[in-house]
């Protein structure tokens, strides 16, 4: 019974990503349009230093945007920042540290920010572990629910104020979050959020990803009630061809190796749809989608459930210290 309660998640994840990989076979990926220049705009990208969130911060910083880099390795921020303001000839571009496995971190890295006095135009929570084993953030969560997902609930709360008073009835600030097809194949126990009863790595990564989705929604009810000029939306980049795949068995690991620059998007690929979420006009005042190539499309059933969202929402204000009706 353990065993299957432990493939059951693993199975669905590959079925999943089998089916976008022919989807991407089949279709034509987004190419990114030439959007209006964006100087004077802030945008704050987690991971920025690599992969998905490196070609993002690259092109909101050749559009003419402050790009703020947050990440956990200073090393790798510093490096990216180099090559960015190389590349692109904008020396505004910066790199915060800021571990999403620890709500300090988070904590400091909002301080921080905010002794700039900057705005914020666009936030893209983009870093994410997939598929780690079995361990903890440095607050006791499982990391996949802690960092993916708490730790970017807490950082866009706490960047909220500062978005609010960035936004314009013309020019909204923008909520960015990426999240993946696996959220169509993951479940939400709110019995066991941390997944230790039976922990699977491919269930414990899909339920973050079906989180930042209920997030997503919830945060734009919340943002349209407020009558705020802020939008959220959840971006689905596709099945791409980074480093995240570390992780998973060996036998996928080789598939890749093998195939994964003929049969996967690269980087640069996976990153469109959270450019076109950044900058888009089209979607200017328009919050609560799930966008995945540029274009809008249904979620899973179970992210549309109202009374889900909000506990989920009520939950995690508990988990890390936040006001409930923050």
């Amino acid at each position: 019974m353990w065993l299957w309660g432990a493939m059951l998640p693993t199975l669905r994840n590959y079925y999943i990503a089998v089916k976008v990989i022919f989807q991407q076979l089949l279709g034509r990926s987004l190419t990114v349009p030439d959007f209006p220049r964006q100087d004077g705009k802030v945008a704050f990208i987690t991971g920025g230093a690599k992969g998905i969130g490196f070609y993002t911060a690259k092109h909101l910083s050749r559009l003419g945007m402050h790009v703020i880099i947050a990440g956990n390795n200073e090393t790798d921020g510093n490096e990216a920042v180099r090559r960015i303001q190389e590349d692109t000839l904008n020396n505004k571009v910066e790199f915060l540290f800021c571990d999403l496995a620890s709500m300090k971190s988070i904590r400091n890295c909002v301080q921080n920010f905010k002794a700039t006095n900057l705005g914020l135009s666009v936030l893209i929570n983009n870093a994410g572990v997939m598929l780690v084993p079995e361990r903890r953030t440095q607050d006791g969560f499982e990391e996949h629910f802690g960092l993916n997902y708490l730790g970017h609930f807490l950082l866009t709360n706490l960047l909220l104020d500062t978005m609010r008073s960035s936004g314009r009835q013309d020019c909204n600030a923008r909520v960015i979050t990426v999240s993946s097809a696996t959220s169509f194949a993951a479940q939400l126990n709110f019995d066991d959020l941390q997944n230790s009863h039976c922990y699977s790595a491919h269930g414990a990564y899909s339920q973050s990803k079906l989180a930042l989705v209920l997030f997503t929604y919830y945060l734009q009810h919340q943002l349209t009630v407020e009558g705020s000029h802020v939008t959220a939306n959840a971006v689905d980049p596709g099945v791409v061809n980074t480093d995240l795949y570390k992780h998973v068995c060996w036998p996928f690991r080789f598939v890749k190796w093998m195939t994964g620059r003929l049969l996967l998007k690269s980087a640069e690929e996976g990153a469109a749809t959270s450019i076109y979420a950044a900058v888009s006009p089209d979607l200017e005042g328009i919050g609560g989608c799930y966008l995945y190539n540029g274009q809008k499309i249904k979620s899973a059933d179970i992210t549309y459930n109202a009374e889900l969202q909000e506990k989920l929402w009520t939950e995690s204000c508990k988990m890390v210290a936040l006001p409930v009706s923050a």
